[in-house]
């Protein structure tokens, strides 16, 4: 589900194919054959949206941390949630959770998150405060700092060189920053809404290669658009045929990740399902869900984040169903 503002280094030594860059986002090289279980396997919530420990309200983007933790935005709870690998159970608020607002303690529906190792820190979109800021992870942190303000955020990346790349649906663009810097770079959009090659319409979540290259789902032109480094303008490379069901079309694209060969991975929400997209294929595979909406292991209901491991197994936050679903690689 996504909301409108209407105001306007080696991983594992066994898998070669496998590493982070300086800015840890994960890089995975996928079999092209590759299936996934069908069935998923709950790893944080799953017991009804709620605001205890063992729940999750209205999730959205998630970050999965070298196979120990993953962190979600948990949105309808205002707070950042932590939960560490064979505690399924519970767990952890590592932002807010003390209600919507826009204190420094405060966070107001969050949307996503990463973790910078280099400074042990969360950084969060803080939706609701169209402001980007930081949390130490130092287990005695009680608030935050505003690294970026005044900005409609929705996604974060973190590319080489420890850049932040920010979507703003508010300018309908995708903006790179030093950190510290409070204006950034625009590298795609910018030129409006709309559905042109160099125009976004809503973009959300983020991905970024080794090469600079951006890829951004538009959740309103039903379209994954990637845009290389300095291009003024971006090229479709998924869906863009309107929203629909057909294995051309995308409805409501979100959560992606891109893998070494350029094979595209996106959340499709109003389809409740993931699909695959090869480079330069003109239709795309459901590789999990499209079996309607519902709570079974083998739905999804408003699937919304995407994160990979190092091993290829992945994890999609789930809107409607509060929780977190591990799909593990055959």
């Amino acid at each position: 589900m996504v909301f409108e503002f209407h105001s306007y280094t080696k991983c594992d030594a066994k898998q070669e194919s496998v590493y982070r860059t300086k800015n840890l986002q994960l890089i995975v090289n996928v079999p092209a054959n590759a299936n996934w279980a069908q069935n998923g396997v709950t790893i944080a919530g799953g017991n009804g949206q709620g605001g205890a420990t063992n729940q999750l309200n209205q999730l959205q983007g998630l970050f999965f941390n070298d196979d120990q933790t993953v962190v979600i935005a948990d949105w309808g709870n205002h707070r950042i949630m932590q939960w560490n690998n064979g505690d399924t159970k519970n767990g952890q608020v590592v932002a807010g959770g003390k209600g919507a607002g826009n204190g420094l303690n405060q966070l107001n529906g969050p949307t996503d998150v990463l973790i910078d190792k280099e400074t042990d820190s969360l950084i969060i979109c803080d939706w609701g405060n169209q402001r980007v800021v930081r949390w130490s992870r130092r287990s005695d942190t009680t608030q935050g700092e505003i690294l970026i303000d005044h900005i409609a955020c929705y996604g974060l990346a973190m590319g080489e060189e420890r850049n932040l790349y920010v979507s703003d649906n508010g300018k309908q663009e995708v903006r790179r920053y030093k950190l510290g810097e409070k204006i950034g770079t625009l590298v795609a959009g910018g030129n409006g809404q709309g559905a042109g090659l160099n125009q976004l319409n809503y973009p959300t979540f983020l991905f970024v290669d080794q090469q600079q290259n951006v890829y951004v789902p538009e959740w309103k032109n039903h379209r994954v658009m990637k845009w290389s480094k300095d291009a003024t303008e971006g090229i479709v490379i998924a869906g863009g045929q309107g929203a629909g069901s057909a294995l051309t079309q995308l409805n409501g694209p979100l959560g992606l990740f891109v893998d070494t060969v350029g094979t595209l991975y996106v959340v499709d929400e109003f389809n409740h399902r993931v699909m695959r997209w090869t480079q330069g294929a003109n239709q795309g595979t459901v590789i999990v869900g499209g079996n309607g909406p519902g709570a079974g292991a083998n739905q999804l209901n408003l699937p919304v984040g995407l994160s990979f491991d190092q091993h290829g197994n992945f994890y999609v936050a789930e809107y409607i169903n509060g929780r977190v679903q591990q799909f593990s690689i055959q």
